[in-house]
């Protein structure tokens, strides 16, 4: 898949990226330059675009997350849903449901997976790429992993969060199905 240059004329045509969520005062002095149908408003940059939404995730044929890297962020805004993230033109990166361009990583300490796209700078070659699909249903997994330990018992690990981490990682960077992770450890 090529690499793809995008700005405010194609930035929301089958895209990944991931915002950053700031202070709604950044677009206080800013035109508002599109709205959608759904509410969210656009307001570009030159380096970027700010969004202002009550919804994150899957956005029309796109794939946008938001996330908080500041405590601080000041939302001051009607309802507690609506967030304003931004990101540069660099951080999106092509999107599609056939290839294989996901890669996921774990938070032991919060309990959470993600999916990234293979462009981003935490890609390494250790961890598997895959379909949108196959991305979804590993995450699925893996959510279970953190909240149940039933699939745990009659497996040979007393420590159950070394045990998750263990088939978690596994099945991150392998090929291998949950079923086989576990029947290995039987």
């Amino acid at each position: 898949m090529p690499i793809k240059t995008y700005n405010k004329t194609n930035f929301h045509k089958y895209t990944f990226c991931i915002f950053k969520e700031v202070d709604v005062d950044a677009i206080k002095d800013l035109e508002l330059h599109y709205k959608s149908k759904s509410g969210s408003c656009y307001y570009f940059v030159e380096n970027g675009v700010y969004r202002l939404s009550n919804h994150w995730s899957r956005v029309a044929n796109c794939k946008w997350r938001l996330i908080n890297e500041n405590s601080n962020v000041n939302h001051n805004i009607n309802s507690n849903r609506t967030k304003l993230g931004y990101a540069n033109w660099s951080d999106f990166y092509s999107d599609n449901d056939i290839d294989k361009i996901y890669f996921l990583e774990a938070d032991y300490e919060s309990k959470t997976v993600n999916f990234y796209h293979k462009q981003s700078s935490n890609y390494s070659s250790d961890k598997v790429l895959r379909s949108s699909s196959e991305t979804t249903k590993i995450i699925k997994q893996i959510r279970t992993l953190f909240e149940e330990i039933a699939w745990a018992k009659y497996l040979n690990e007393d420590n159950i969060d070394v045990l998750r981490k263990d088939v978690i990682e596994e099945m991150m960077t392998t090929n291998q199905t949950f079923q086989e992770i576990r029947k290995r450890l039987l």
